[in-house]
């Protein structure tokens, strides 16, 4: 199962109310299958996916496997607090059709979730899993991460096909792809380190910041796979500016944001994440403005 490539971690948008709206959902990926992304991230961190019930998150799966072209890669998120949790979802992700689970950290019993854990966590997943398993390190919202000794061993699981790794530290992938199989394919969260990644080894993205600037986004990637590293450079100063600004500032209000200037249905987040200030919205707008989509990969 190849995962390379640039995927966003979709966004949940919400009409009425606040119920989520499907329509809304399926319109942003059909603008998105226009661009050279790889496939479609649905129930990541970017897509609010601790705030919405069970009949939401699959109804949002569902919506996906309909409105995605034929060959993009599906990938859901999965995890759970509990291990049994997380293999029911993993086999209802599998059964609507999609192609990978992601599959975050535990997090909430913190102290006693050592390395032991993860170990038996993961391969108890990976066991029983129909579909290949990306393992999920977001530190920046667990509290938790997977550590090089831990994704090394588990990377000897024939169904673990690799890691999203959001931590941002370039280190941990060139540990990683020095020593895990050559089967196992890393995959960054950070778009301020897509270049740096990609030099050390990684295979591609799953970005936040992929939902609100797509086509700029392949572009670095297209630009590195052509031996293009004069402008992949030059492009990832000012994508990783327009991440800080988008991105780490100001989280998934900031994305819905930014979203809603390009013309997608980004819209305001769930409670109790909150919208932004009008100055906010000013910095965000002076960012997008920088950004008009390369015609080479729309």
């Amino acid at each position: 199962m190849d995962v390379s490539g640039i995927f966003p971690a979709l966004t949940t948008p919400y009409g009425e109310g606040g119920a989520v709206a499907i329509d809304y959902f399926k319109a942003n990926l059909a603008r998105y299958d226009q661009t050279g992304i790889a496939g479609f991230v649905v129930l990541g961190s970017t897509g609010e996916s601790v705030l919405l019930s069970s009949t939401e998150a699959e109804a949002l799966l569902i919506a996906a496997k309909e409105a995605a072209k034929p060959g993009k890669r599906l990938i859901a998120g999965t995890g759970a607090e509990s291990t049994a949790e997380t293999i029911a979802r993993t086999k209802r992700a599998a059964s609507i059709g999609f192609d990978v689970a992601l599959v975050k950290t535990p997090f909430y019993y913190k102290p006693a979730y050592k390395p032991e854990v993860y170990l038996r966590h993961y391969r108890a997943v990976a066991d029983a899993s129909p579909i290949p398993v990306l393992l999920y390190s977001v530190p920046i919202f667990t509290g938790v991460s997977l550590e090089t000794p831990d994704v090394l061993e588990l990377a000897q699981h024939p169904n673990i096909i690799g890691i999203k790794d959001s931590s941002g530290v370039i280190q941990r992938v060139v540990e990683v792809v020095g020593q895990a199989p050559k089967r196992f394919q890393v995959l960054t969260g950070g778009a301020s380190v897509v270049y740096p990644a990609l030099a050390a080894g990684a295979r591609g993205a799953i970005l936040a910041l992929g939902s609100a600037l797509p086509e700029r986004c392949v572009e670095i990637f297209d630009h590195f796979k052509r031996g293009q590293h004069a402008e992949a450079q030059a492009l990832q100063q000012r994508l990783a500016l327009a991440s800080k600004t988008i991105v780490s500032e100001n989280g998934i209000a900031g994305v819905k944001y930014a979203m809603d200037l390009r013309g997608y249905h980004g819209g305001m987040p769930r409670l109790p994440l909150l919208g932004l200030a009008d100055e906010k919205k000013r910095q965000i707008a002076d960012v997008v403005a920088q950004f008009e989509p390369s015609k080479a990969t729309a």
